[in-house]
Formats: C-alpha cells, structure tokens, sequence
C-alpha cells in the first residue's frame, strides 16, 4: 500500500496493492494497522454502498455537523471522484482535486471533513462505489455546493461520459448553492 499526498493538504490517494492472474484478482481495501502507519483514520462510524447508472453525476456534498470525513473506492465499474476544499483558512481554498476510482486501480481517496465530495461514472457501466464514514450520517447536517459551480470550474470528463444532453442529477444537487452563497456563511471545520 503506498500513500501520496494531492494538491490538497489532507486528501490523499491510497494506492493498494491489486493481486490478480487468470481467476480474477484479490486487494485488502483496509487494514487497520498499515492505516494507522500511514497517518490515515482507522476509526469509521458508517460504512455506505451507493450504485450509480451510466450518465450519473452526485454532488457536490459535504457535513459539518457532525464532520465527517471518507474513504471513497469504487467496487464495479469507474468513477471520476472529486474532493474541493471548502475550508475558509486553507490556502487551497476553492480548489479541486479529481481522480479516476476503480475496481481494478486498487486506488481509494481519504478526503478528510472540510471537503465537498462528488462523483460522476465513467463509460457505459453502473460503478458501485463503497465509501467508509468517520461520522454517522445526520440529514440535517448535511449540505452541498452545486456541482457545475462557475468558482470551482471542475472539469468533469464529460467525454467518458454516456449521457444525452447533460449527466443525472437529483432535483437536490440541480439546486445546491453557489459556492459564492457558501463563502458568505461557510461551514465551521
């Protein structure tokens, strides 16, 4: 397992280690103690397990109350994962980091409380992405930025999208805030 430090400080993409051969493959998607020497979270709250269409686009989310921080890996299929810093004080402020999730990368993305999360799938399969909480789920803590928001300009690859005219949204992430909206009373992390 290797551990490597994005653009964002606190998020960090787990690289583990995928053994396969003509049966399949087999990758240990946590472990307790290489956790805990790697400086990652070994305590979770909530384990989800969410299955998206081809075309599908979630976000942008995050919790505040109480803040809750993810270990986000993609089970089936393929996802582009974003984490956005929404933190007031950080120097990366408004800033995005995306990467590609999969089953066969052995990749998953630790994004700590104080980050809006989102995720679009990639090609013609639904992806099933499995995603571990530091935080139990409270609905009227949660919140969202809209995920097309002119401020953070995410470049989402519509190209490895299958989608006619724009991806599958919820009503609620079609009608989140603006990121301008946030900054005039953001979350306190």
């Amino acid at each position: 397992m290797q551990v490597i430090d994005t653009p964002l400080a606190g998020v960090r993409m787990v690289e583990l280690d995928v053994y396969g051969d003509s049966r399949g493959f087999f990758v240990e998607r946590f472990n307790q103690q290489k956790f805990a020497e790697a400086g990652l979270p070994t305590s979770f709250a909530q384990d989800n397990h969410s299955r998206s269409a081809p075309g599908v686009l979630r976000g942008l989310h995050f919790q505040p109350n109480p803040p809750q921080g993810k270990l986000v890996g993609c089970v089936h299929g393929r996802i582009w994962d974003v984490a956005v810093d929404i933190r007031p004080a950080s120097p990366t402020y408004g800033q995005y980091f995306g990467t590609e999730l999969s089953c066969e990368n052995g990749k998953l993305l630790w994004i700590p409380p104080g980050f809006a999360h989102g995720f679009c799938v990639l090609g013609d399969q639904p992806a099933d992405v499995f995603y571990k909480c530091t935080a139990l789920y409270n609905p009227k803590g949660e919140m969202g930025i809209a995920w097309n928001d002119k401020d953070f300009a995410v470049k989402w690859p519509f190209d490895q999208m299958v989608f006619e005219g724009k991806p599958t949204t919820s009503q609620r992430d079609d009608e989140q805030q603006s990121f301008a909206d946030y900054t005039k009373n953001p979350a306190k992390w």
